[in-house]
C-alpha cells in the first residue's frame, strides 16, 4: 500500500508520516511547497502518477481568528482544496481521510454530538472545514474530525501552558468551555489504523475519550508539572473577547470505530516527548 501525507509541514502531519513508515509501505509526506492543494490540475496529476493507496489529508487553514476577515482564503485550503483531491482520489482509486474539526458544531447540544449530528458552525473557520467535510462525503471518502490537539511538533495549548507557569504567579484559563484534548500521536495511530480497516467510508470521531475544560486541562498540565494547580484560576469566556465565537461544548461522541484513550491518560503518556530537553521551573 502506497501512503500520501498532505499538509507536510504540520504537527500532526509529521506523527502521521512516523506512523505510516511503521507499515513498511511506501509513505511521501508533501507540504505546499510541492503540492500547493489549491491548484486543481496539479493535484491531478500528482495524485494520478504517484497511485498511492491511501491519502491522508493533514493540510489545513488552522487559524480560526484570522478565517473571520480571511473566510475566502480559508475556504480555499478548507473546502475548494479538498474537493480536489477528493476528485483526483476517486479517479485514482485512493482512500482519502480529511481531517476535521469538533468546529462545526455549535456548541449548544448538552450531551455528546454524535457522528450524524446535524453541523452548525458558529464561526468562519467551521464554516470552512464543513465545507470541506461534504466534499470529501460527496466522493465517499473519510472525514475524521478531532479537536483542541497537542502534540511535540508546533504550537500548542501544553506548550503555552508549560512556559506560562514557568513566566507568572497565576494563570486565568477559560472554565466554561468543554472539549476532548486530543495527543496528536494518537490521533496519527487512530488514522492510520482506519485507512487500514474494513470500516466503510463515513463520518468518525478521533478525539481521546472523556471530557474537560480548558481551566480543567491546565490544571492537569500545572500537576503534571509540579506545581500548584491552584495557580490556574478559572474564568469565563468572556474574559478573553476573540474576533472568533468558539462552541461552549465541542465534545464529540464515539459511536463507530475504536475510540482513542482518555485524554488524562493520554497526556501523562505524551508527557516525556512533550518535555523532551526541556528544564521546567514552574513549581
Amino acid at each position: 500500500m502506497r501512503w500520501l501525507i498532505t499538509g507536510a509541514g504540520g504537527m500532526l502531519a509529521a506523527d502521521v508520516l512516523d506512523r505510516a513508515a511503521l507499515t513498511g509501505e511506501p509513505v511521501l509526506a508533501l507540504g505546499r511547497g510541492e503540492l500547493d492543494l489549491r491548484d486543481g490540475r496539479a493535484v491531478r496529476d500528482f495524485v494520478s502518477a504517484y497511485r498511492p493507496r491511501v491519502v491522508i489529508n493533514c493540510a489545513a487553514w488552522t487559524a480560526v481568528d484570522d478565517a473571520e476577515t480571511h473566510e475566502a482564503e480559508a475556504l480555499a485550503i478548507n473546502g475548494h482544496a479538498v474537493r480536489g483531491l477528493a476528485e483526483a482520489c476517486g479517479l485514482a482509486g485512493a482512500r482519502l481521510l480529511h481531517v476535521s474539526t469538533d468546529y462545526v458544531f455549535d456548541g449548544a447540544a448538552a450531551s455528546p454530538y454524535p457522528e450524524d449530528a446535524p453541523p452548525g458552525p458558529v464561526n468562519a473557520y467551521g464554516r470552512t472545514k464543513l465545507a470541506g467535510e461534504r466534499a470529501a462525503l460527496e466522493h465517499g471518502h473519510y472525514v475524521v474530525r478531532s479537536a483542541w490537539m497537542y502534540g511535540a511538533r508546533g504550537p500548542n495549548f501544553v506548550q503555552t501552558m508549560i512556559r506560562l507557569a514557568e513566566e507568572r504567579p497565576t494563570v486565568d484559563v477559560v472554565d466554561d468551555q468543554r472539549g476532548q484534548p486530543t495527543w496528536s500521536a494518537d490521533l496519527a495511530d487512530y488514522l492510520v489504523r482506519l485507512a487500514q480497516s474494513e470500516l466503510p467510508p463515513g463520518v468518525y470521531h478521533g478525539t481521546s475519550a472523556g471530557e474537560t475544560t480548558w481551566c480543567g486541562f491546565a490544571k492537569e498540565i500545572f500537576t503534571l508539572l509540579g506545581a500548584d494547580p491552584a495557580r490556574v484560576r478559572p474564568v469565563p469566556a468572556s474574559a478573553f473577547p476573540r474576533p472568533a465565537r468558539r462552541p461552549a461544548n465541542s465534545v464529540l461522541a464515539h459511536t463507530r470505530g475504536e475510540p482513542i484513550r482518555h485524554w488524562r491518560q493520554a497526556l501523562h503518556a505524551a508527557w516525556p516527548v512533550l518535555t523532551r530537553g526541556r528544564r521546567c521551573s514552574a513549581v
